[in-house]
């Protein structure tokens, strides 16, 4: 079926098409939205979005703009469900915007036997994932050995059992010349780019410090909220998202954004082996315990679903998102952890607390309350630096990296150096600056760097050893 035939058709209009097999319980739809035409030609050069299973409103986040280089037609294979539809609302809203709209078209099958359907899927294209955490390894393995491209969300595994179907995975990716690419959203911050870019600097931070088990040299914690308001209104959240089961405990969900980002800043451009580097020492976890109230403020739900009852003590569902981790990379000490509080108050965003010791000087990212939470960076030399020559030394960093971070400027609190970033480089694109990268890497697979799937199963490895380790605990 040519897309090209149906952009004339009018907004939201559904043509019901003519496939090879027919399925009782499953709906086949074209949404139409108006499009300026666009030549054949250059319609073929384009690379097919596919997504599955919608879950989770990050996935919406690819819609908020037109993609370059990608058709406007997204294929969406799913089950008939309320997670799709608000997906599907998510993006008409993008269309149907006053300023700047969008204009996807949607070429949707909803039914049990999704993924059957995805293989009828040409290869070459990009299936994009988010929201069914405990299923994504299995579209995953879908998608590569269909010959699609893969961009998914975190978490790709919740528990160590999964993590040898993830390594078979990225083989095949690599022996197909697959492209496979986690939504690591924090490497797109400048505030992170620009710890990772002082942390490269010997003269003004040294080396990393290995640290001990008492006395890590790395700490990455954050603090998220389940229950959060958007325009004073509550934001809901499926009841499977409260099942450890479907979406993992917090150090296998949220954990993996603060491993990638510490083997990032760390060892930049380098290998990281979970066999050779990584040692992980200590996993532990604990529970957020939810009464019945606040299940139904958070999902709607106003009784416990079967599959969380036998996590429900004294009419209390056991939620075990917070965690610990003690591991080391390359030797050095790094401490991780995760936390969730039921409520946000109003205006409160996720926390994020980095710091880095060189023997220098040490490097802390903090974003919380006071920080109006923007991340802010701020620098202490090391009792043993010569104050004058590091001052010195960070000053010219701060003059070299004018290029890339314009109006970069430093102001002295007490013994520490706070960098200040301008508010125009406070704003990223997130996930579309992550996935403008992800198709230069399909359209040139020579720069894809070979090191980051090896890096991948690194910190899978550690977030995913972690909650093993916390559970053998019990």
């Amino acid at each position: 079926m040519s897309y090209d035939s149906n952009r004339d058709r009018p907004a939201g209009k559904v043509s019901y098409m003519k496939m090879p097999t027919f399925h009782r319980h499953a709906l086949y739809v074209l949404l139409v939205f108006p499009t300026a035409l666009v030549p054949c030609s250059a319609q073929q050069e384009q690379l097919r979005l596919i997504e599955v299973d919608p879950g989770h409103s990050h996935l919406s986040g690819l819609h908020a703009r037109m993609l370059p280089d990608v058709s406007d037609v997204v294929h969406i294979y799913s089950p008939l469900d309320a997670e799709l539809m608000a997906h599907l609302a998510a993006i008409a809203r993008s269309n149907g915007r006053a300023t700047n709209p969008t204009h996807w078209s949607v070429q949707l099958f909803a039914g049990p036997d999704y993924l059957t359907e995805l293989t009828r899927e040409h290869p070459g294209g990009i299936v994009a994932l988010s929201g069914r955490n405990a299923l994504n390894i299995r579209y995953i393995e879908a998608a590569l050995n269909g010959g699609q491209h893969v961009f998914a969300d975190k978490p790709w595994i919740i528990d160590s059992e999964a993590f040898p179907r993830l390594e078979a995975a990225l083989k095949v990716a690599r022996r197909n010349h697959l492209v496979t690419l986690d939504w690591m959203s924090l490497r797109s911050d400048a505030a992170y780019r620009l710890v990772r870019d002082v942390v490269r600097q010997e003269a003004v931070f040294g080396v990393p410090v290995p640290g001990s088990i008492d006395q890590p040299s790395v700490r990455l914690e954050n603090l998220h909220a389940l229950l959060k308001y958007s325009n004073g209104l509550p934001q809901r959240r499926p009841v499977a998202f409260l099942d450890v089961r479907q979406q993992g405990e917090g150090m296998a969900d949220v954990g993996t954004h603060l491993a990638d980002i510490a083997h990032w800043t760390l060892f930049p451009g380098q290998e990281i082996s979970y066999r050779k580097d990584i040692r992980v020492l200590r996993g532990t976890h604990s529970a957020l315990k939810l009464t019945l109230d606040q299940l139904n403020r958070l999902t709607g739900e106003s009784a416990w679903p079967p599959y969380l009852k036998d996590r429900v003590i004294d009419n209390k569902l056991t939620d075990y998102t917070n965690g610990s981790c003690l591991y080391t990379v390359k030797g050095v000490h790094v401490s991780m952890k995760v936390a969730w509080h039921f409520e946000a108050a109003l205006g409160e965003q996720d926390s994020y607390f980095a710091s880095y010791l060189g023997t220098r000087s040490l490097v802390e990212l903090r974003s919380g309350p006071k920080e109006k939470f923007v991340p802010e960076i701020y620098l202490t030399p090391s009792v043993t630096e010569p104050p004058a020559t590091w001052e010195a030394n960070l000053k010219s960093l701060v003059d070299r990296l004018q290029k890339d971070y314009p109006n970069l400027a430093s102001e002295k609190e007490g013994r520490s150096i706070h960098l200040i970033l301008p508010k125009a480089d406070r704003s990223d694109d997130g996930i579309q600056a992550l996935f403008k990268e992800f198709v230069g890497f399909i359209r040139d697979g020579s720069t894809f760097p070979e090191f980051e799937n090896s890096n991948l199963l690194a910190k899978y490895y550690v977030t995913t050893t972690a909650v093993a380790l916390a559970n053998s605990r019990q």
